[in-house]
Order: C-alpha cells, then sequence, then structure tokens
C-alpha cells in the first residue's frame, strides 16, 4: 500500500510517498480502507519535533482523524464487519506514528471507532473527532470550574475547526458566546448563532469583562486580560503562565479519546445540530504540499486528503 512517512524532523519536505506493507488486524482490531484522513496543526507540530512528550524519532506516520471502510476484521472483534463505514481518531500521543493515518489502509483498535452514519460523507466526517472531543472537553473544563448557564464565554479561533465547536457546544450549554473570528470570515461564525463576532484585527479589550475564554487559537495574554478576576482560560496549546494576582485559573486541554463521546458527537453533525466545514481537499500523494497549504494561513475549513 502507498502511506506517507516523515524521514526526518523537519518542513513538509520530509514528508515522502512510499511504499508499505499493508497491515493485518490483531485481536480487538479492524483494517480501515481510508478514505479521507484530516490535516491538523499536530500532523505539523510532529514533523518539526515540536510536541508534548518531546519528538517522534522518525520514520513515523502523521495522521489522527481517519473516516473510511473495515477492509478486514481481527479476531475477537465484534463491533464491525467488513464494509461497514467508520470514522475515528487514531491517539496519536499513543502510537507515535506507527500507525498514523497518512495511509491507504490503517490497522485501527476497535475502541478508536464509531459508526458513520450515511447522513455524513468521508470528507466532513475526517474533520471531526480531534476537533470536537477538543472542544467538548476543554468546555468541560470551564463548566466544572465555575460557569453557570448564562455566563459570558469568549471563544478565540472561532473559525477553526476546534474554536468553531466550542462555539456551538457552548452555545448548547446556554452560554452567552463571543467568538473572535478571523478576518473576512466573520459572516460564517456569525451564522453558528453566536451572540457577538468580534475580528481577528480586533482589540479583544473591546469585547469587554468575560467570565471565561476557550483560546483555541491560543492568543494567551491579549485574551485572558478580559477575563474577570477568579475566571477560567482554558487553552489549546500550552501558554505562558498568567499573572496569579487576579485568581485567574489557567487550563491546558489536551485531547484524550472517549469514544461514547465522539459517537453522541459525530451523531450531531451527521444531524445538522452541529457544523463543520471543508476547505479544500489533496490526494493523500500530496500531502507535502497540502502541509504547505496550512502552514501558509488563509484557509477557510479544513484540509483533508482523499486516498482512492
Amino acid at each position: 500500500m502507498l502511506g506517507v512517512v516523515a524521514a526526518a524532523l523537519g518542513g513538509p519536505e520530509v514528508l515522502q510517498v512510499t511504499e508499505l506493507p499493508e497491515p493485518k488486524a490483531g485481536p480487538g482490531q479492524v483494517v480501515v480502507r481510508v478514505r479521507a484522513v484530516c490535516v491538523h496543526p499536530a500532523d505539523i507540530a510532529a514533523t518539526t519535533g515540536e510536541i508534548p512528550r518531546g519528538p517522534v524519532p522518525p520514520p513515523f506516520s502523521p495522521g489522527w482523524d481517519i473516516a473510511g471502510e473495515v477492509a478486514s476484521v481481527g479476531p475477537d472483534t465484534t463491533d464491525f464487519g467488513v464494509g461497514d463505514r467508520v470514522v475515528g481518531m487514531i491517539p496519536w500521543y499513543l502510537t507515535r506514528g506507527n500507525p498514523g493515518g497518512y495511509a491507504e489502509f490503517v490497522a485501527a483498535d476497535a475502541d478508536w471507532l464509531v459508526p458513520l452514519p450515511d447522513e455524513l460523507d468521508f470528507v466532513s466526517a475526517a474533520t471531526v473527532p480531534l476537533n470536537v472531543q477538543t472542544a467538548h472537553q476543554g468546555l468541560a473544563l470551564v463548566s466544572l470550574a465555575m460557569l453557570s448557564g448564562g455566563s459570558t464565554l469568549l471563544v478565540t479561533g472561532a473559525s477553526g475547526g476546534v474554536g468553531g465547536f466550542a462555539a456551538q457546544l457552548a452555545l448548547q450549554g446556554g452560554y452567552r458566546v463571543v467568538a473572535q473570528a478571523n478576518d473576512g470570515d466573520e459572516q460564517w461564525v456569525r451564522d453558528l448563532g453566536v451572540h457577538e463576532v468580534v475580528s481577528r484585527s480586533a482589540d479583544l479589550a473591546a469585547v469587554g469583562s468575560v467570565s471565561a475564554v476557550f483560546d483555541a487559537v491560543p492568543v494567551g495574554e491579549a485574551a485572558a486580560a478580559v477575563v474577570e478576576d477568579r475566571g477560567i482560560v482554558v487553552a489549546t496549546r500550552p501558554t505562558p503562565p498568567l499573572v496569579p494576582d487576579r485568581g485567574v485559573r489557567q487550563e491546558l486541554q489536551l485531547i484524550r479519546h472517549d469514544r461514547e463521546l465522539l459517537a453522541d458527537l459525530v451523531g450531531q453533525v451527521a444531524a445538522g445540530r452541529l457544523r463543520t466545514r471543508v476547505a479544500v481537499t489533496m490526494p493523500l500523494t500530496e500531502a507535502a504540499d497540502a502541509h504547505r497549504r496550512v502552514l501558509a494561513g488563509g484557509l477557510r475549513g479544513k484540509l483533508v486528503l482523499t486516498v482512492g
């Protein structure tokens, strides 16, 4: 089969399309014929070595989120049958690229996958698992910390995958949502139903005081500055420590896979209760150029690699 591996640590040029042995399903596993795999900033961070827990020694395969069909089933696997449509998240923080999703076939634990409803296509589905679980779990930190329904939450990066889901889930939770959108992309964020939209280039101080920030970009201190005393900031990547004298709580949200949660949220996307969007698709064999496109910025939606 064809796969994409990072042959060294570095920029997009380290990604190589190569022939790899087709995987076999072990106990509790299935082999997924990958139809779509999402390109995440986390994939780019992996190739440059800028990830939590330290760099992964090459060669390895990037790729967290896959959607496709079950090609074969391993021993003691009863959850899926051959031909089932599935979507899921390879817990890359555990696999460290063995496997990764940038391949025609992936041997995946059945627990990593959930059924893919017929109403949701492979490409759109591949944008969901990492982004929506990160958003949901980050909002859970906000809720457990202090906030009640009706409190004001600022979501940075609401034009993106995590931020867009966070804004929508916060609305479901009854929060008043102020969402930061990329310049020129305000209408899509407004259409999510948020209460107020602020442009990326605007001064966040104009937002006024908020109870909490879901810092999906993250922008760091500029977002934290608008949080009221003893509020909370949840960021999706490490940020410098906040000045402690205001008692603002600072939390880092790193993804953890939750199969039951993922099945529920995928169902919500399929039913139209949560929205996602795809900016562009590219063939798996153009993974290096795909990384260049993401690094260049300006995409409105996710970039998805397609297979077959």
